[in-house]
């Protein structure tokens, strides 16, 4: 009897531990993580994911290492993810293109916020309305007077049809009635190469990929697009200074596949909110002009699917579709 007693126990202890997550049983991570980026390299979310994947690196004690994917106004990196392995060992940085796009394009192969599961937030910034240096305009009002009078004149780049710098551009377009021509590019990286050549006139790009522009002389800022003025940039006034009702601001998060074990999402959020608690990490990120988000993936989805209700209206109102 008390073999028997013996091996029922052991045959229960056998039975508990295959059910536990795999992710539970192997200690994850055991290998390296894939962080799918869908922009190419040099822009904000690769600068925030590199950043990022450093501080993951060290706490998980396995590389983190960056994948950029870019392409197709960032579903080519979001099929990517979508379809990956559901094992913890593959995120994704989520950005406001994941928003904007389900109502930009008419179809896609995936819903966002049904096929992949929310691991955690990073930050929010605002983007900044920055012109060439040479451009006439020196101020909003500048701008709107100059816009007017030469109307599809202005050159309005953006890291990608359908991303926030692009939609940034849109509500600004459709508060002031101004014409302006959208040149897309495939990230903000070469588009901001363009705007310091003079190639283009105009950016509503991410605070981080641009402030160190700012900062060098090499482009000028005429407005940030959040709420209030960024500390980061304290002399530069808010759009809704000059456009009462005006905000728009990037936010960023980790995603993984549908599916994922808890316990790998509970590890990596674990994390993440380690590094927004990090004075270190927090002094990076606003340097950059970021704002921590935090909390749990339920609160980050929250913010996904509100962020996705608001600019479904911006699409709608401006017009704007890719196919």
């Amino acid at each position: 009897m008390r073999v028997l007693k013996t091996l029922a126990t052991g045959l229960a202890l056998l039975c508990s531990v295959a059910a536990l997550p795999a992710a539970a049983q192997s200690d994850y991570p055991n290998k390296p993580i894939k962080w799918i980026v869908p922009y190419p390299p040099g822009g904000t979310t690769d600068l925030l994911a590199r950043l990022m994947s450093t501080w993951l690196s060290q706490r998980l004690n396995q590389q983190v290492v960056v994948e950029n994917k870019a392409g197709g106004g960032n579903n080519i990196g979001t099929e990517m993810a979508v379809k990956s392995p559901a094992d913890g060992y593959t995120i994704f940085l989520v950005n406001p293109a994941n928003a904007i796009n389900a109502t930009l394009y008419s179809k896609l192969p995936f819903n966002f916020l049904e096929d992949m599961a929310p691991v955690g937030g990073l930050i929010r910034v605002p983007n900044v309305m920055t012109v060439t240096k040479n451009f006439p305009a020196h101020s909003v009002p500048e701008f709107i007077e100059y816009a007017k009078k030469n109307p599809d004149k202005v050159n309005m780049a953006s890291s990608g049809s359908g991303t926030s710098v692009h939609l940034s551009g849109e509500l600004f377009k459709s508060m002031t009635g101004i014409r302006m021509k959208h040149i897309p590019y495939k990230g903000a990286g070469p588009a901001t190469t363009d705007l310091i050549g003079g190639q283009v006139d105009l950016i509503f790009d991410n605070m981080p990929s641009i402030i160190g522009h700012i900062r060098g002389g090499s482009v000028r800022a005429l407005a940030v697009t959040s709420a209030q003025r960024s500390p980061a940039l304290p002399n530069v006034p808010t759009v809704s200074e000059t456009v009462p009702g005006y905000e728009a601001s990037a936010w960023f998060g980790v995603s993984a596949p549908k599916g994922t074990p808890p316990a790998a999402i509970a590890r990596l959020n674990r994390e993440i909110n380690a590094a927004l608690a990090d004075p270190g990490m927090l002094q990076k990120l606003a340097d950059l002009g970021g704002v921590p988000i935090g909390g749990t993936p339920e609160q980050f989805w929250a913010i996904h699917k509100m962020e996705t209700e608001k600019w479904a209206k911006v699409v709608q109102a401006s017009g704007a579709k890719v196919e």
